[in-house]
This record gives C-alpha cells, structure tokens and sequence, in this order.
C-alpha cells in the first residue's frame, strides 16, 4: 500500500506543476462552494436532492482475493463455512444528499441529510443464482459551516461535524455495523480539493465489528485533482498506528457525454465493504460514473 501511495501522490505532484505551465486550461468543475453551497450566490435553499459521493456501475470488478469466509473477532460473527464467490463481480454506487435546514447559528451554518448505498453482486456467479454478496447503508445528518480562510496555498472553505451510520442489513453470522461521529475540514486550490475526515467510533451493546477502527481506521484523506478532461480522486484511510492496514483508493474518471464518465477504480487494504474490514485485497474495475464525487 506504501508504494501505491507514493506513487500516485507522485503523478499528483507532476500533474500539479504541469498545470501550473498550461496555458489552455479547460477543466472546471463545482467548487466547494457550489458542492456545499457555501457562499451567499450558491445559496439554493432546502428539500433539494443533490449528489454528494459518486453514482457509478462498475460491471468489471475483479478482486486478488474473495472474502469467501468473512469472521469477525465476535466469534457470533463469523461464517461457519466458506461460499464459492467469484472475483469477478459487479459493483455500484448510489449516493445523494438534501439540505434540510439552511442558516442556522447566526445565519451561517447548513444541516444535511445524506444518503449512499454500494453494493456488490455476484452477476457472473450462476453457482450462487447470481446472489448480491453484499449491500452496504450508509446514511449521515451533516451540520456544514462555512469557512474562508488562507492556509499553506489553500483556501480553508468549510469545517462540519456528521453523525454517520453504516450497516449491511444482513442476519447473525453476516452482520455488520457501526455508528461515528465523522469531523470534516473541506480545503480548495486552483485545481486541487481536499479533505480531512477524522471520525469517533461510538460503543455498541452489541459489537459485531470489535476491532474495525484498527482495520479501516480512524479517518480518511480524500484527494481531488482535475486537469483539462481529466479527474482524479485518491482516498486514503489509516489506523494510524500501523501503516500496514487502513486502504488506499484511486478513481479516474473521462468524459464520455454531459455527465456521464468513464471510470477506472483501482483498491487496495482493507474494508472496501462492511464485511471485508479486516480482509485485505487488491481490486480493479471499470465502468461508467453518472456524477462528480
């Protein structure tokens, strides 16, 4: 994972100074501000559905190593026999978000309700009738202020603070959740966004997921860059305490017509679903995105 975040942090960098040179720059894409709609002009008012993480179908994953057995450290959680998974699956996206309240404390800050589900099917699987491995709900209220402030090159645009749910929805032996308390800090350049999500995991009665923070980790670093056509995103997720788990995701997407973008999504580490947070695994697909991220 160190060397794959090395090097695409390297060809960020490269991409970085090259654009710096470009006289013909073409690429424009929605600002923190329009995404959030931070400043006054972007203002559009409540009840309106919006994206917020991408919309995409990968038809194409494929995957170094299916997760046949998931098991947890809660021995009520794990699978008493393994299942013949492909590593050829499908995989899609849907994710949107409404503002539900707007100008709240002193007329600055904005709660959001977010919704993202991903799912995982085994579409080339006729051994298991073709079954969805897996479905992940992700639902979050965000309360969002806005920010304007210079640090290091970028614009400070916003910090907020989510509470967010994840589960799978599935029975005893397969089930999988956890709720926390995700902190966001939103930073703009000319052609880079990024932002800090570190996030408090919340107790459980009933811990079907005991050491998920030491797998996924304890926060996230989501990188966006655009160049001419070109999108990038790198998302990096860490413990902290050991380099070797958390993951690393790039996303590549070029324009096919209006909004609708091919996709190149390459995985590594642990926990791209619920119940893979502590199997590792490489994973590449393509397929076809229907929004920004």
């Amino acid at each position: 994972m160190k060397n794959l975040l090395f090097y695409t942090f390297f060809i960020l960098s490269s991409l970085n100074v090259f654009c710096q040179e470009a006289k013909n720059d073409r690429y424009t894409r929605r600002t923190l501000s329009q995404e959030w709609e931070l400043d006054p002009a972007d203002k559009k008012g409540t009840f309106r559905i919006t994206s917020y993480k991408q919309t995409y179908v990968t038809a194409g994953r494929w995957s170094s190593s299916p997760n046949k057995q998931p098991y947890s450290e809660n021995p009520d959680f794990s699978a008493a026999s393994p299942v013949d998974y492909n590593a050829r699956e499908a995989k899609f996206q849907l994710s949107l978000k409404i503002k539900a309240i707007q100008g709240l404390f002193w007329g600055s800050a904005d709660v959001w309700v977010a919704y993202t589900q991903k799912a995982h099917w085994q579409i080339y699987n006729t051994n298991i009738s073709r079954a969805f491995r897996e479905l992940n709900y992700e639902p979050e209220v965000i309360l969002n202020f806005p920010l304007d402030l210079n640090l290091f090159g970028f614009k400070v645009k916003m910090a907020g603070i989510a509470f967010n749910h994840q589960s799978n929805g599935k029975d005893l032996p397969l089930s999988r959740s956890w709720n926390r308390i995700i902190f966001n800090t939103g930073f703009e350049g000319k052609h880079w966004q990024l932002a800090l999500r570190p996030w408090i995991r919340l107790k459980d009665e009933e811990d079907e997921n005991p050491l998920i923070v030491n797998y996924i980790g304890k926060g996230e670093a989501v990188v966006r860059y655009g160049f001419k056509k070109h999108q990038f995103m790198f998302l990096a997720t860490s413990p902290f305490d050991n380099w070797k788990r958390g993951s690393c995701q790039l996303n590549y997407l070029y324009p096919i017509s209006g909004k609708l973008n091919a996709q190149i999504q390459l995985f590594n580490g642990y926990g791209e679903t619920l119940v893979d947070y502590n199997h590792k695994q490489f994973t590449a697909g393509l397929g076809i995105s229907f929004s920004e991220w």
